[in-house]
């Protein structure tokens, strides 16, 4: 198996091992897979003469290495998570990644200014030692630790080295590293979808949205010093210093990524600054991540190693699970019953309410999507609780607005936002109906479709309310899907209405509590992602009109009280989900999933899954799998 072997090898590489008494020595061949870049010769024809030029092309090579190790059985097997990422990763960039699977491998690669805890949902110090506001709370200073080395894992050799500047002198994360990552996701040529959550920033959004009359140095941030660093915001906003924590505003490494390009995330290449270094990235099939010795805090990372796949099929990696061979996995809902009835799997059960909403996009500006009638009636003909009671099994919330309880600002489930209601959403549909002209057979040749990502859950959610659709409107919706990192760039807002689907799936979680992060940073028309192309004046959505939702989310985001906020946020969800019924929330996620008992890890709310503060009895694992 070349998992197998690619273990092998990281454990032979790097030395993780342990001589019992004269041991035995054997010669291995193993694999090893890096990226090289090549000069290369090619015959081109230019103006009708064939010549000869030198061309750059970079590959991933898997080569075979003949090491010297003792024989198996004195071995020591290190501490090792076997982790299902669940798709391929789009990204390790953080600049680009707009994911919980992309923010999962950043967050354990790359350290940021500030973190959440994974119990309390607190923003807690991380690279910042501590900060402070001004008096108004338009300016936030952080200072930092200046211990923080950044690193480079060397697949060949197995060795994770410090990074060293031009001079030889010794490469630490720096207040010069945040700004230049601040800058570089808020440049627009960095084309970042994610670039919205720091128009908080002064001038951010400007920059971003390419006014020619700043520059990229305009933008509100500058290192004091090497261990200083300020932020100057638009408005107050008492929630920066969880922004500054996200993975866009992380420190990041001006010339690995200047000198590699976009291939600077390969494996062998990437340089890191976290607990964690990329061992191996194959794309489509594994990536494993191994501790990183320099880290500042390796003496408590307990888990050594982390082999992670990438399977879309839960009820494979749950298979995976009940088979040892992972540790960790969701519990699909075909199997909740199964589970909660088992005296083994429920004792590994978890179940708690996660801040996450399932949500079904409409292209607002795609007929006859761009009908508020049309949308309205989509939404409220889903018989939410039906949903829960029927597939998804695990006690979710029904969602009648977009924030679930627990984030500032949410509204108590069901007493605003959309009902389901059939009989309403029959009248919004016949009303749209007569108007046109149109039968419900008219109405079904324009070719509705529905598309999600590719995932066994997804696509029986998708079903069953394609279902309810025929049932409760008579329409007939066809259901698409694709995987994840081609599905994220079709529901992009550069893609060409005609190739859009009339309505998507996306699930919103938390990356601070607080409405802003909701409403505003995923909604609004021209301050946040908007997937929905509310507002659109073309096609492309390259220029937008704002309404009324968008200067209700405006107001709160920049509102000092706390009051004022909480009735403004309520007032865009009322409107968002009914009255532009732009969207049609479903359900608030409830966490489903299984832990060896083994493995002692946290399920947090907020950030990235915290793999270094997880721990594994290891015995235990192996007497498990027999070994």
């Amino acid at each position: 198996m070349k998992m197998k072997n690619l273990l092998l090898a990281a454990l032979m590489l790097m030395g993780i091992l342990l001589v019992a008494c004269q041991p035995e020595t054997v010669t291995n061949t193993v694999e090893v897979t890096r990226v090289v870049t090549e000069t290369v010769t090619e015959t081109v024809v230019e103006e009708g003469e064939t010549v000869e030029v030198e061309v750059e092309v970079t590959r991933v090579v898997v080569e075979e290495v003949v090491v010297e190790a003792e024989t198996e059985e004195t071995m020591d097997q290190p501490v090792t998570l076997n982790w299902n990422f669940g798709t391929e990763p789009p990204t390790a960039d953080p600049s680009l990644a707009t994911d919980t699977t992309s923010v999962d491998l950043t967050g354990n690669m790359f350290v940021s200014t500030t973190k959440f805890d994974p119990i309390t949902g607190e923003v807690v110090p991380y690279l910042a030692t501590d900060w402070e506001a001004n008096e108004d709370g338009t300016v936030y200073i952080f200072h930092l630790r200046d211990d923080v080395p950044w690193v480079n894992y060397n697949p060949i050799t197995g060795e994770t080295t410090q990074e060293v500047d031009d001079e030889g002198n010794p490469r630490f994360v720096n207040a010069h590293d945040i700004v230049y990552g601040v800058k570089r996701t808020v440049n627009p040529d960095t084309a970042s979808d994610y670039a919205y959550v720091m128009y908080v920033i002064k001038n951010a959004q400007a920059i971003n949205g390419g006014d020619e009359e700043l520059t990229i140095d305009d933008l509100g941030i500058e290192a004091i010093d090497d261990w200083t660093v300020q932020f100057t915001l638009e408005y107050a906003a008492g929630y920066f210093p969880a922004i500054a924590g996200m993975w866009v505003a992380d420190p990041m490494p001006q010339w690995a990524i200047e000198a590699n390009d976009s291939k600077w995330t390969e494996a062998g290449m990437i340089v890191t600054s976290g607990p964690y270094v990329m061992e191996s990235w194959i794309h489509g099939g594994e990536l494993n991540l191994v501790k990183n010795p320099l880290w500042i805090e390796a003496d408590s990372v307990q888990i050594e190693r982390i082999e992670g796949v990438m399977i879309t099929e839960g009820s494979t990696a749950f298979a995976m699970y009940e088979n040892n061979e992972l540790d960790t996995a969701g519990v699909p809902s075909t199997e909740v019953d199964r589970v909660k009835a088992d005296p083994v799997l429920s004792a590994d059960y978890y179940s708690a309410p996660a801040a996450c909403t399932y949500y079904y996009g409409f292209t607002n500006n795609k007929p006859p999507m761009d009908d508020v009638r049309v949308r309205r009636a989509f939404s409220m003909a889903i018989d939410r609780q039906s949903l829960i009671d029927n597939v998804t099994k695990g006690g979710q919330v029904p969602a009648s607005t977009f924030a679930p309880p627990g984030i500032f600002g949410a509204v108590e489930p069901g007493t605003a936002g959309v009902p389901s209601d059939t009989a309403a959403a029959q009248a919004s549909l016949q009303e749209y109906l007569d108007e046109n002209g149109m039968t419900i057979d008219d109405f079904n040749a324009l070719g509705i479709t529905l598309m999600h990502n590719t995932s066994e859950g997804h696509a029986r959610i998708a079903a069953a309310i394609q279902q309810m659709w025929l049932d409760n409107l008579g329409v007939e919706v066809q259901v698409e899907n694709q995987e994840w990192k081609v599905y994220l760039s079709t529901i992009g807002n550069s893609t060409d209405l005609a190739e859009m689907p009339h309505i998507y799936r996306l699930g919103w979680c938390a990356d601070y509590p607080d409405q802003n992060n909701w409403v505003h940073e995923v909604f609004n028309a021209e301050a946040g992602s908007n997937r929905l192309r509310r507002g659109c004046v073309d096609d492309t959505c390259t220029e937008v009109i704002t309404s009324e939702f968008d200067d209700l989310t405006v107001a709160a985001g920049q509102s000092q009280d706390p009051a004022k906020r909480i009735e403004l946020y309520a007032q865009a969800e009322e409107l968002l989900a009914m009255g532009e019924a732009a969207y049609a929330p479903i359900y608030h996620y409830t966490s489903m999933n299984v832990a060896k008992p083994w493995l002692s890890r946290h399920y947090p709310n907020v950030g990235s899954n915290d793999f270094y503060n997880w721990t594994i009895d290891m015995d235990a694992k192996l007497a498990a799998q027999g070994n």
